[in-house]
């Protein structure tokens, strides 16, 4: 058994090509994507987070909405980037979005991505310490948001405030207990998952990673999501960890489906350089009629490996489209590989 989620870009374009022209037409678009995915037996909806570029900046109005909105499915991000955050105002925020939504909160964090602006960190008030990079700058900020999260108080209080205090520091509020056990760590690197694996994070594996082997990605990933398995039980944390990857599959099932993705039976992965310094893989599309992608994904490493699967999703298709997406692989792929 896997947990079957989508993970939605939130690209949005003018052009006469798309069916989600705005940021509003993205927004409610993404309410009413999750709401009918829920209704399908999806298990999760995951916005990734990019700043200066028309797509999902900010997260949490949109993760609320779909929280008060949906009963079961799991809300998250794939992911945001921790070097654009405040730790205390961020906790603030996701502990209000996972109360709304009944503890159905899932976030996933990291260093971020090559993007749209240089240092666009820069313009929301943070730069590296002395002798940090930007990459340590938002390692920092993670731990002080996971911190944050315990619900431990750290703040002294005001002996004269408006409104009476509990005894003892204070911690930022709403408080969402359980919430710290459902962030996740989007890892491009051994590395880095092994970190996420010691701070007792979840995993997230997208489908770019560092090309550190040379081999293909799924294989990359599977070594990848072992090392990180080991360092968490080396740490000793309690609870089970999670574990993701993300994959572009699309059931061949009409005339539709063949148009728009029937030139993807053949994809394969690539290797290409993301900045100055870092080769890195990206994985094939998975396109083909159910039974062939039945085989394919059966040699698929890293997606047998991990316990939870997020479809990257079409949204410029609109809502119907991309549920009828889901619901292929739902009916057509996912019981013939035991996933469901």
């Amino acid at each position: 058994m896997k947990k079957i989620g989508f993970l939605s870009f939130g690209h949005w374009s003018p052009s006469v090509h798309s069916q989600t022209r705005s940021a509003a037409d993205f927004l409610h678009q993404s309410i009413d994507l999750a709401v009918a995915a829920e209704e399908l037996g999806v298990d999760g909806a995951y916005f990734r987070v990019h700043h200066f570029a028309q797509q999902a900046g900010s997260p949490f109005p949109l993760l609320s909405a779909i929280g008060a909105r949906t009963s079961k499915i799991e809300i998250g991000t794939g992911v945001i980037d921790m070097r654009y955050e405040n730790p205390l105002y961020m906790a603030e925020n996701a502990g209000a979005a996972d109360l709304i939504s009944g503890g159905r909160l899932q976030l996933g964090i990291s260093r971020g991505s090559p993007e749209q602006v240089i240092d666009g960190w820069r313009y929301f008030g943070y730069s590296p310490a002395e002798g940090e990079t930007e990459a340590d700058m938002a390692r920092r900020h993670t731990q002080e948001f996971l911190e944050a999260l315990t619900g431990e108080g750290f703040a002294k209080p005001n002996p004269r405030p408006m409104f009476s205090n509990p005894p003892g520091l204070l911690r930022v509020e709403p408080h969402s207990e359980g919430l710290r056990e459902r962030i996740w760590w989007g890892s491009s690197s051994n590395a880095t998952a092994v970190w996420a694996g010691k701070l007792g994070m979840n995993l997230q594996s997208s489908t770019l990673k560092d090309d550190e082997t040379g081999e293909p990605l799924h294989v990359q990933q599977r070594k990848q999501i072992e090392a990180y398995r080991e360092a968490y039980k080396a740490a000793g944390h309690a609870h089970e960890p999670r574990v993701s990857v993300s994959r572009s599959i699309f059931a061949l099932t009409n005339d539709m489906d063949r148009v728009y993705f029937g030139g993807d039976r053949n994809s394969r992965d690539q290797v290409g350089m993301i900045d100055e310094k870092t080769r890195a893989i990206f994985g094939r599309s998975y396109a083909a009629e159910p039974d062939v992608l039945v085989k394919e994904l059966k040699e698929d490493e890293a997606v047998r490996t991990a316990d939870t699967l997020l479809l990257t999703i079409p949204n410029q298709l609109g809502v119907d489209y991309n549920a009828h997406v889901l619901e292929s692989i739902l009916t057509h792929v996912a019981p013939e590989l035991g996933w469901r």
